[in-house]
Parts: C-alpha cells; sequence; structure tokens
C-alpha cells in the first residue's frame, strides 16, 4: 500500500529494485528514475501506479531488465527510454500508454525480449524492429496498423504476437492476416487515423474503465498462482555447498568435465541445486602461492559487484577435503559459448565442443568489445570504491548462449579509494607485475601502483587482439615493435596489412543492402575507427589513455551508424 517514497533516490548504490505485488499507488518518482546505479533489474509490476513514466528513465543506461507490467500508466513512451542501452527485457503490457513506439528504440540493440501488449500504442509498427535482436516480442491488442514487416524476428511467427489489431495487414501467412492493399497509400492511411482519433478519445474513458476491470481480474489470478520456479531459483543462489557435493556435481572432478585451467586452480563443470542447474565450479590449487589470497580476493570483489556484464557468483566453498587439507572453490555460471580466446585464438585454447572453425562477425565484435567496456566502465566510475581488475585478457571474457560478454577472474582485483583511482599512477609499489605480458600495463613493469589506466591500457589491447587477430606476444613483435605501434604506423593506408584476414577476405555473411562499394568503404572506415580506439587507450604514457566512458560511447556511435544503415 502507499507511494513510492522519493527518498530511494538516495540509495545510489542500489543495484536490483523489486516493488512488484504492493498495491503501490501515486506516480513514480523521477528520484528512481535517477538512479543509475541500477544495473540488474526495476520491477514495479502489479501494482496501480498512474500518471505518465518520468522522462528520467533515460539514466537507467545501464538497467538490464525493466518491468512496467499491468498498472495505470498514462501518456507516450518517453523517448529516454532508448538511453537505456543495457535492457534485455522490457515489460510494458497492461498499460494505457498511447501514441506511437519512439524511434529511440532502435538503440536497444541487446533487447531480447519486449512486450507492449494492452496499450493503446498506434501506427506503423517500426521497421527497425527487424533489425534488433528480439526472440520474442508480443504487440497484441493495440491500435497498429498498415504491413506487418517480414525481416528479423518477424520471419518466426510464433514468436511474435499481433492479435487484436484489426488494421494490421500483410506478414507472415501463419498470422492470418489480410493482404495488404495496393491502393492503401500513405495519405489514405493518414486520413484514417484522423478520422479514428475523435471516436477514441470518446472511447478511452470507457476503455480505461474496462482495462481497469481486467487488470484487477489479473492481479487477483497472478497472486494466486505460487511462484515455483523463483523459489527454487532462490534455493539454489543461496545453497551452502560442501566439498562433498561439489566432488559429487563434477563427478569427482573428472578430465571430462574440465573446461579450463589457470594460475590458481582448474575449472570444472557441474550441475547443482534442485533446478540442475549447469555451473562453473574454480577447485584453488592451494598449494600454489598466492591462490588463497586470489581466492579472498574474488569473493570480496564478486560479493558486493553485479553487472550484466560480469561473470556472476553463485556461491562459494570453503571447507577441507577427505584427507583432511584445506579445500576452497567458487561456484560461477556456466558460460556455454566459452572464453573469446576460444573464438579469436582456438589454438590457445581448442573447441571442444566443434571442430569446425568459430569465426565472430564484426556485429558480434562490436558487441563483445561494448559490453567488455560497460563492465570497466561499472567497476571503475558505478562502484562504491573504484575497482581495477587487473587482469583484463581474452582467456578472461566469457560468452554466455546469446554471445553477452562476461568479465571473469577477479582474483588479482585490487579496490582502491576514489580520490586515487586516476591520479597516481606513477607511484612505486612493492608488488610485482599485475596481469599477463602482452596486456599488462608498461608503468606496472616498473612498479607503479595499479590504477583505472591499466585497467584501460589492457582493454586497449584487447580491442587490437580482436580486430586484427594477432597476439601481443607474437614472435613478430621484437626490437622494439609491438602491437600498438603495428597498428599505430599502419593506419589508415596499411589497414589492409593490419586486419584480421577474415574482414579483409569478405569471410563475414552479411546481408547486402545498397551499394556493395558504399557498405565496404563504411565497414573500412568504422574499423579504423576502432582500431584508432585501441591505439588511444593502449599509449604507454597513462594519463594520455582515452577514457573508458569515451571508448565505449563511441563503439556504441559506432554500432549504432552501422545497424542504422543496415550495413550489419
Amino acid at each position: 500500500m502507499g507511494t513510492i517514497p522519493s527518498t530511494f533516490g538516495n540509495l545510489h548504490y542500489l543495484q536490483d529494485l523489486d516493488l512488484s505485488q504492493n498495491n503501490l499507488q501515486g506516480s513514480i518518482p523521477k528520484e528512481v528514475m535517477g538512479l543509475s546505479s541500477l544495473t540488474i533489474s526495476l520491477n514495479l509490476a502489479k501494482n496501480k501506479l498512474t500518471g505518465a513514466l518520468p522522462s528520467e528513465i533515460g539514466n537507467l543506461k545501464n538497467l538490464g531488465r525493466l518491468d512496467l507490467s499491468n498498472n495505470k500508466l498514462l501518456d507516450k513512451i518517453p523517448r529516454g527510454l532508448g538511453s537505456c542501452v543495457a535492457l534485455e527485457y522490457l515489460q510494458m503490457e497492461g498499460n494505457f500508454f498511447i501514441g506511437t513506439i519512439p524511434t529511440s528504440f532502435s538503440t536497444l540493440r541487446g533487447l531480447r525480449d519486449l512486450d507492449l501488449s494492452h496499450n493503446n500504442l498506434s501506427r506503423e509498427i517500426p521497421e527497425y524492429f527487424q533489425r534488433l535482436s528480439l526472440t520474442n516480442l508480443n504487440l497484441s491488442f493495440n491500435h497498429f496498423d498498415g504491413e506487418v514487416p517480414t525481416g528479423g524476428i518477424f520471419k518466426n511467427a510464433t514468436a511474435i504476437s499481433v492479435a487484436g489489431n484489426d488494421k494490421l495487414c500483410g506478414g507472415l501467412p501463419e498470422l492470418k492476416l489480410p493482404r495488404c492493399s495496393p491502393s492503401h497509400s500513405k495519405k489514405e492511411k493518414m486520413s484514417s487515423r484522423l478520422k479514428l482519433i475523435i471516436p477514441v478519445l470518446t472511447g478511452l474513458v470507457a476503455l480505461v474503465l474496462i482495462m481497469s476491470l481486467v487488470i484487477i481480474h489479473r492481479l487477483r489470478k497472478w497472486r494466486k498462482e505460487p511462484s515455483a520456479e523463483s523459489s527454487s531459483t532462490k534455493k539454489d543462489l543461496l545453497l551452502n555447498v560442501s566439498y562433498e557435493s561439489l566432488l559429487k556435481v563434477t563427478d569427482g572432478f573428472s578430465s571430462a568435465n574440465l573446461i579450463g585451467s589457470g594460475s590458481f586452480g582448474s575449472v570444472y563443470k557441474g550441475i547443482l541445486g534442485l533446478n540442475y542447474r549447469i555451473v562453473a565450479v574454480k577447485v584453488l590449487n592451494l598449494l600454489q602461492h598466492g591462490a588463497l589470497k586470489s581466492f579472498m580476493a574474488e569473493c570480496e570483489a564478486l560479493r558486493n559487484i553485479r553487472h550484466r556484464n560480469l561473470v556472476k557468483i553463485l556461491t562459494a566453498c570453503s571447507s577441507i577435503d577427505f584427507q583432511g587439507n584445506d579445500f576452497k572453490a567458487l561456484v560461477y555460471e556456466f558460460m556455454p559459448n566459452g572464453s573469446l580466446e576460444s573464438w579469436l585464438l582456438p589454438d590457445a585454447d581448442a573447441d571442444h565442443m566443434n571442430d569446425s572453425p568459430r569465426i565472430l562477425s564484426l556485429l558480434q565484435r562490436l558487441n563483445i568489445a561494448i559490453d567488455v567496456g560497460s563492465a570497466l566502465e561499472y567497476l571503475h566510475h558505478q562502484c562504491h570504491k573504484p575497482i581495477v581488475h587487473c587482469d583484463l585478457k581474452p582467456s578472461n571474457v566469457l560468452l554466455d548462449i546469446d554471445m553477452t560478454a562476461h568479465v571473469g577472474d577477479f582474483g588479482l582485483t585490487r579496490f582502491i579509494p576514489e580520490a586515487t583511482s586516476r591520479s597516481h599512477p606513477n607511484q612505486s609499489s612493492s608488488i610485482g607485475l599485475k596481469g599477463t605480458v602482452g596486456y599488462a600495463a608498461p608503468e606496472y613493469g616498473m612498479g607503479s601502483q595499479v590504477s583505472t589506466y591499466g585497467d584501460v591500457y589492457s582493454y586497449g589491447i584487447l580491442l587490437l587482439v580482436m580486430f586484427t587477430g594477432k597476439r601481443p606476444t607474437d614472435d613478430m613483435f621484437k626490437d622494439g615493435l609491438d602491437l600498438h605501434n603495428f597498428v599505430k604506423t599502419g593506419l589508415p593506408e596499411r589497414i589492409s596489412e593490419i586486419l584480421d584476414p577474415v574482414f579483409v577476405a569478405g569471410g563475414e555473411e552479411e546481408e547486402e543492402r545498397g551499394d556493395p562499394d558504399i557498405q565496404k568503404e563504411k565497414i573500412q572506415e568504422s574499423l579504423i575507427a576502432i582500431l584508432k580506439i585501441g591505439v588511444g587507450c593502449s599509449v604507454d604514457f597513462p594519463k594520455e589513455r582515452m577514457d573508458i566512458i569515451d571508448s565505449v560511447k563511441n563503439l556504441q556511435n559506432l554500432r549504432s551508424s552501422l545497424l542504422r544503415y543496415g550495413i550489419i
């Protein structure tokens, strides 16, 4: 009962907010929409919230899930929602939103599930929906008209719902919509819309009363339904695992379940919990110097941070084995597509899932680069204390089922005071080299303290590796030549000598639209711009490196441009 307190806007480190099914009334405070720290979910579903959606919603640019369904929200959908570029799930059904879908939605490239059903939205279905990463789209029971697109998600009739829109035509035969009339010109469409305005406005009051009754009925129904899946998931997350249970789920830490190994331990695949959840179990080799410190650092880092582009830790185990030896392990969410290294440099990390070569397209590489950059932006600028990863490299970037990138392995992580996170990169430190040769910042080799500058350098090298296909430790880099200078001196005239051969050979199977020569020119310009960002991040002098916020923004703009022109 009651309203949402505006004082929630003071919770500057809040990452997940669930106020669903609380009979809340009144409008949504703009202060809540100003919580840029929200990265996981904002759930306000199944309440009685009214009024317009605050324009401040554009501040939630790192939010992964937004659920506003089954309220009484009015007015148009704000254009600022297009700034929430990290959204994967957006539920707005069961409200009274009017007007058109904002064109700013075209920037939501990571959006997978969109439900706008049971509103009062009108006009044509946006064509750019065909270029989004949608796997489920529900536009039913609105007032859309015109022709239903047939590309992208609209190729799969089971993934979309457009029922209850009487003015729609065309689309796939499975939708059973009437054929579009050739004489159905845009002028005629505009005229028919104008004729509809008066009766729509007249019937709006009656529609509000009817929809209110429908919402009340749904609320009563949903409250009666048990949330078994949610409860069992929570049990999995809170599970207090033991050595014995991890031994069992990994089949005795068998080599058949081994999916990776590193300096401080090995990682095994296992099935854990009541939901038979596939997990990755990292078993620390405590005989290795630094393994215990790595375990403690990773627990401390992952305990309080959550972001869609960070590997999610489910639980930790600190126990003893059957011989009485100390046993420590970390349990993570399993990443089905393995590491970025296994895609870029397969000879270094053999692909056990498929013997055929795996190739990342330009769009996939660009998405991964933005994902990793977004994770660093969060660690450096949005945590209570800035966090430096210290070991960013392809093998520590993991890919989920949708090829979304997640940064992992926080064993070398350092928490640093905000005032010194970027102010004193050249202060000396007694700690040895932080990171991996080739990716570690050069100042670390001279004993400088860790700083966010160091992560930016590693990110720059990672970008260069992703788009050149070359390792920073390849034999060709000697006698003063390194990957950074190799790319820098070759731009832009010798771009074909620098790029990964897959781009030069035209190995990508992108859909061709328009003039092929213009398409090729725009792709080459974009690749040059990406490599320049990598060079700008990996310069030797720390304070001259490009800021991670600017890097991510530039990459997002490049992607939006390529998508807008249908090039990728």
